[in-house]
């Protein structure tokens, strides 16, 4: 199960279960995925098929949403 956090623009927002426990999100579009690291930085971890423009849209989302991913975090999680 990967329960979305948040949609914007093209993009979907979300975690998956009973993975890492370094606080990250993943995103993916059509023609693309990412994942992010929230700690100690914002930075991209690791992308496929999503262009350097995608990749700063999505940071300056989870940018704007941090507060939301981390309450989603703590709630799925735990920590």
């Amino acid at each position: 199960m990967s329960p979305t956090v948040f949609r914007e623009g093209p993009f979907r927002f979300f975690f998956f279960l009973r993975e890492e426990s370094r606080l990250h999100i993943h995103v993916s579009s059509a023609d693309g995925e990412a994942k992010f690291w929230l700690e100690p930085t914002i930075e991209v971890a690791r992308s496929h098929g999503l262009t350097a423009l995608d990749l700063r849209r999505a940071t300056e989302a989870i940018e704007r949403h941090e507060e939301k991913i981390r309450d989603a975090w703590t709630s799925h999680f735990g920590t």
